[in-house]
């Protein structure tokens, strides 16, 4: 079980916790209130292996996956902190599994804190009121869609394979055709009948018209909606946030295809708790801090 070190409130009422999982390490915890529910986006892994270029938490590196106990213990912190409605009722209402760390690189304790949080005895939340983000682990998909369906979303973030090759670089391994293959068969036992497409919206790098007709044809067979994420700058990220009329006519470009998209508000960026934003405390095993700083050194 995590111990707390620090916590944080927002002016906009998002709260982040800094919980010590031992030798130096912590993982970070984040509380999105909204008017209809109240969001815990829960950590998996100390750091990430995988490398996303406009993440900050893959910048930290990577020092181990999380145990059960340490992902659920996080719930477990939250619950404490935010306590019950008047009506007796959790705050927290939604759990996504999207804060430091790729969920499926840690399949199993990930998949065990799960069933913790949809079994009646553990803390009752219904599978569509638990969603797990993925960069796109295909044989990963395929085992969790049988043995624990909950809502995926899917951490998209380009239209071709040349750009997401260069962002995430798990695509060079599991390309978009084997990644929009995967989603379609999870559908067949999803608890919705679509898929969320997570996209941060880079300045200049995949944000154009061109980009989201790209877009549009790459998820022809596939239910889905959209979430367009503002990038949320960090030190020496290398990107900028596209600008606000860049990112409308994006949205409008899949709307008048019919999809749902949504833009999402930033929230907490003022205790860097907002998306893309978590970078915790690591311990880094894979030298990568050590090259991102050399990296800066070098372009000074």
């Amino acid at each position: 079980m995590p111990s707390l070190m620090t916590g944080q409130a927002s002016s906009d009422g998002t709260r982040k916790w800094l919980l010590d999982v031992g030798t130096g390490n912590g993982v970070e915890t984040v509380f999105i209130p909204e008017d209809e529910r109240g969001t815990l986006c829960v950590s998996s892994q100390v750091g990430c292996a995988l490398e996303c270029t406009f993440c900050s938490t893959g910048r930290q590196g990577f020092n181990r996956n999380l145990s059960t106990a340490e992902i659920i213990g996080q719930l477990w912190w939250a619950n404490k902190a935010m306590g019950v409605t008047p009506k007796n009722e959790r705050v927290i209402s939604n759990v996504v599994m999207m804060g430091m760390g790729e969920p499926l690189a840690n399949f199993d304790n990930v998949v065990s804190a799960l069933q913790i949080m949809l079994d009646d005895h553990g803390y009752g939340l219904s599978r569509r009121r638990v969603t797990l983000s993925t960069s796109g682990l295909v044989p990963q998909m395929d085992r969790l869609r049988e043995v624990c369906p909950v809502a995926l979303a899917v951490s998209l973030h380009a239209p071709n394979d040349a750009i997401r090759d260069q962002i995430v670089p798990i695509n060079k391994k599991y390309p978009l055709r084997e990644l929009m293959a995967a989603c379609s068969r999870y559908l067949e036992k999803a608890p919705r009948d679509f898929i969320t497409f997570e996209y941060v919206m880079l300045d200049g790098v995949n944000d154009r018209p061109e980009h989201a007709r790209q877009l549009i044809e790459l998820v022809r067979d596939i239910p889905c909606k959209f979430n367009l994420i503002p990038f949320n700058p960090f030190p020496n990220s290398g990107y900028d946030r596209s600008s606000n009329n860049a990112i409308r006519i994006f949205r409008e470009l899949l709307q008048e295809q019919g999809y749902v998209v949504t833009v999402r508000k930033t929230r907490g960026d003022d205790i860097d708790a907002a998306c893309g934003q978590l970078a915790g405390q690591v311990q880094d095993k894979t030298r990568r801090q050590a090259k991102w700083m050399q990296i800066v050194e070098d372009n000074q």
